[in-house]
């Protein structure tokens, strides 16, 4: 199925694809210097490490896994998982989660399943992200298969059911599991919520079923927490200008964003997997229309993310700074306090505008987490 000529423009590489891919990497000198950046490799190590590769898997497997689990200890404190015990290894699944980091979120649940010799995933990416030969060549080699962005809504319809019908053979061929992000881009505001389109996406394929359809994708809802959200300045920045005026994305915008994700402290991280049970499946198929069951699958989905979604001083002392309040006063110490209060007066000074409105953004984005929790 992946040199299926119906999915060429969407997967990732195969064959021979893969070795020029890796060639272009090795002489790629801005790419070379950027991962030295992150990794602290010097460009040597990194060349010989890619040209002993052959295949996606031993990229994966011997490049760029070590390369994020480097990441992983140099810029948080630890990651953590649970629900890995739903995970079996000869079973391919939809790892639905909420979106914090372009990179990052599929990139780290990558390493964890392999930790727990479970499938990696091929990871969906926008259209938008590949910005230049040598991020397309990466992703594409990490397993990324792409999702069309600005396109008409009749080309939207045919992209919508080709990638539908790939990510079910994906899995129907247990060639892989999936991640995909519940919403198209990442939450910028922290307030995570499941698009109904993508569910009518991946419905376009399939049993005619309802039931039957998404049951067969085997959905894993996964919640991610970081304790410092990534690149939550940045997001603050684009949410205050979509406030005041226009917003208007740039590619260099989405190459900072990528960078700085990567590159800046995250704090703790933890993954939480759940699953769909069958008497949850079996409460959605009474109902009277799809329109009634996409809206359950969401709410379902979302309660899982939400319910899971594990929550830092933080979150707390966010919500608590919004309401001018100590609700969750017993969830964090006086120091946590302060240094939460320095780390966001020393970044929102930084950016321009007002400075009430910047904190207010600043804070939702810490605080909605804990908003959709008490409502789980």
């Amino acid at each position: 199925m992946t040199s299926d000529s119906e999915f060429d423009h969407i997967r990732p590489y195969c064959g021979k694809e893969t070795e020029a891919a890796r060639d272009r990497l090795c002489q790629s000198a801005e790419f070379l210097t950027l991962f030295s950046q992150l990794t602290r490799l010097d460009k040597g190590t990194i060349i010989d490490s890619l040209k002993s590769i052959r295949t996606r898997n031993e990229f994966q497997q011997q490049f760029f896994g070590p390369a994020i689990q480097l990441l992983m200890a140099s810029t948080t404190d630890g990651v953590t998982v649970e629900g890995m015990d739903l995970v079996r290894p000869d079973t391919s699944y939809l790892f639905m989660s909420n979106h914090r980091d372009i990179i990052l979120d599929s990139a780290i649940l990558n390493v964890l399943l392999r930790q727990h010799s479970n499938k990696y995933t091929r990871a969906a990416i926008g259209s938008n992200l590949l910005i230049n030969e040598w991020v397309t060549d990466l992703v594409k080699l990490n397993s990324c298969f792409v999702i069309e962005r600005d396109i008409t809504v009749r080309e939207m319809l045919t992209s919508s059911a080709i990638r539908s019908r790939y990510i079910r053979e994906v899995i129907h061929e247990n060639e892989d599991s999936v991640w995909i992000a519940q919403r198209e881009g990442r939450t910028k505001d922290g307030n995570d919520c499941t698009q109904q389109s993508l569910l009518k996406m991946l419905k376009m394929s399939g049993p005619a079923n309802f039931v039957d359809n998404f049951k067969e994708l085997h959905i894993m809802p996964l919640s991610i927490s970081y304790e410092w959200e990534p690149c939550d300045a940045l997001k603050t920045s684009e949410l205050y200008t979509k406030t005041v005026g226009e917003y208007i994305k740039t590619p260099e915008a989405d190459m900072n964003s990528m960078l700085t994700g990567l590159s800046d402290y995250k704090g703790r991280v933890h993954f939480h997997i759940d699953h769909i049970t069958e008497e949850e499946w079996a409460q959605i198929s009474p109902l009277s229309s799809n329109g009634e069951r996409i809206q359950a699958v969401a709410d379902l989905i979302d309660s899982k993310i939400h319910k899971n979604f594990k929550l830092w001083p933080n979150n707390y002392i966010a919500y608590d700074l919004l309401h001018s309040g100590n609700k969750f006063v017993q969830y964090y110490t006086p120091e946590e306090k302060q240094k939460f209060i320095q780390v966001m007066t020393a970044k929102m000074d930084k950016l321009e505008g007002n400075i009430s409105l910047l904190n207010n953004i600043f804070l939702e984005i810490y605080a909605n987490p804990v908003k959709n929790k008490l409502n789980s």
